[in-house]
């Protein structure tokens, strides 16, 4: 194998895209929306800059390909920081030199939702974390059959609260793949309050963002594109989700609700429609993506590790690193942790 070549998306060659779909599609591990040459370009088209490492064999043959953004002598995965599944885009099984990446003043890669099994990286990973999902072949029939408990009873509740939604407000309808850009719109102001309420960072406080979701949503790509998912209570928009969708994958994303609702719980109203529909819109996984929220925790029906860490050849950077996730974790550990994330995962709970 050869060194890897860094270049700007726009400048790979049309072979090279084809090989990206070529290795994708031929690795299960792959299979996440994240990893389709499509959301790497709808970042890039927000003018956020996406390079790709490109790595080619002896024989001049792409082997490995990595989006990613470059900031100053640091790399990061394209999308970062909401990019909920990272790595490179290769053969399974096949080794990545992750080395390579340190090269024309790059001092690290820093990743945060590496995909789990990626041997060269070992040496680089801090910690190790879980993202739920939820298999949902078989409807919500299927589901039932592999939900804990817990989740059963929150579906059970669902349904009792959508026809106490229907008596109260009016007729209850969800619209699976809502192309209404004007529910975009309210899905994003809700977020932002959400974030302001719980203290959190603003993701959409960088314009750049809000402009990925509106491509993402106008992306009517069969293999790929966002996907709206909302739900009304009479004139009332009372839940919704925006996500991104590639093959039998949904990736839930950005859920939200409105406060004003929330004592019918409407976000597992969502879910429950969303998991009706999945036969229908031809999906069997719907992830959750890395997070400890309650409701995730009930809804899942399985999960796998993402893995966080670095790649550098500076001890100091890893040692800096490996001290600041030692203080977090003691922080989490304290006596009043429990009590600032019960407020916390309050305001994320789907409702």
């Amino acid at each position: 194998m050869t060194g890897l070549r860094l270049v700007s998306l726009d400048a790979l060659t049309a072979q090279e895209v084809d090989c990206w779909h070529a290795l994708r599609d031929a690795n299960p591990q792959l299979d996440s929306p994240y990893f389709h040459p499509g959301y790497a370009a709808a970042v890039h088209a927000t003018g956020r800059e996406v390079q790709v490492a490109v790595g080619r064999d002896v024989a001049g043959e792409v082997y490995a390909l990595l989006p990613v953004h470059r900031e100053r002598s640091m790399l990061r995965p394209a999308g970062w920081p909401a990019a909920d599944f990272q790595g490179p885009i290769l053969a399974a099984g096949s080794s990545f030199p992750a080395l390579d990446l340190l090269t024309a003043g790059v001092r690290g890669f820093e990743f945060d939702h590496l995909v789990e099994g990626l041997a060269d990286f070992t040496s680089w990973i801090e910690s190790r974390r879980p993202s739920p999902f939820v298999d949902t072949s078989g409807g919500l029939e299927g589901y039932l059959g592999r939900a804990s408990r817990s989740g059963k009873d929150n579906m059970g509740q669902a349904r009792r609260r959508t026809a106490k939604a229907e008596r109260t407000y009016g007729t209850v309808r969800f619209v699976a793949d809502d192309v209404d850009p004007e529910a975009l719109d309210r899905v994003i102001e809700l977020k932002r309050a959400q974030y302001a309420a719980t203290g959190a960072r603003d993701y959409f406080a960088e314009p750049d963002r809000r402009d990925l979701l509106t491509g993402l949503l106008r992306t009517r790509d069969s293999s790929f594109g966002g996907i709206l998912s909302t739900l009304r209570a009479g004139p009332h928009l009372i839940a919704a989700h925006f996500g991104m969708r590639s093959g039998n994958v949904l990736h839930w994303w950005f859920p939200v609700y409105d406060p004003a609702f929330a004592h019918l719980s409407p976000g597992w109203m969502l879910l429950r429609e969303l998991v009706v529909a999945a036969p229908e819109l031809g999906i069997t996984r719907i992830d959750l993506g890395r997070g400890d929220d309650e409701y995730k925790r009930r809804a899942k029906t399985g999960e796998v590790m993402v893995c966080q860490g670095v790649v550098t050849r500076s001890t100091a950077r890893q040692t800096l690193r490996r001290a600041r996730n030692s203080a977090v974790a003691t922080a989490k550990s304290s006596p009043l942790a429990p009590g600032l994330r019960q407020i916390v995962r309050t305001f994320r709970s789907p409702g």
